[in-house]
């Protein structure tokens, strides 16, 4: 028996019934011990996977010297954190200033930062 090409192929399943179709299915299930199920499940599975993301965390970039009283306030403003604490958490930028908020949150927190010259960057 002369081997189909796998065009050969196609075009033989195409002219099968729906019922014949069927039969060809459960006999390659049998004969070859898998299920056509299987393959479905694992066809969807990536792309089941795939969500859009809804939390995000607003990250408070390196601040230069010249903007640093400013960028205090902010953060003090932002996280109701003591002088001490604020001074500390920019000088230790980068950091989290919110984590796990929503994507108008974090550009909120942004364009604060951006009037003063610090970048914000938002993950």
């Amino acid at each position: 028996m002369a081997k189909l090409t796998t065009a050969e192929f196609i075009e033989a399943i195409k002219e099968l019934s729906v019922m014949e179709l069927n039969e060809l299915v459960k006999a390659c299930e049998e004969e070859f011990g898998v299920s056509a199920a299987a393959g479905v499940v694992v066809a969807a599975g990536p792309a089941a996977e795939v969500e859009e993301k809804t939390e995000f965390d607003a990250i408070l970039e390196p601040v230069d010297a010249s903007v640093k009283i400013k960028a205090i306030k902010v953060v003090r403003e932002i996280t109701g954190l003591g002088l001490k604490e604020a001074k500390e958490f920019v000088e230790g930028a980068p950091k989290a200033l919110k984590e796990g908020v929503s994507k108008e949150e974090c550009e909120e927190v942004a364009k604060k930062f951006d009037e003063i010259g610090v970048k914000v960057t938002i993950k």
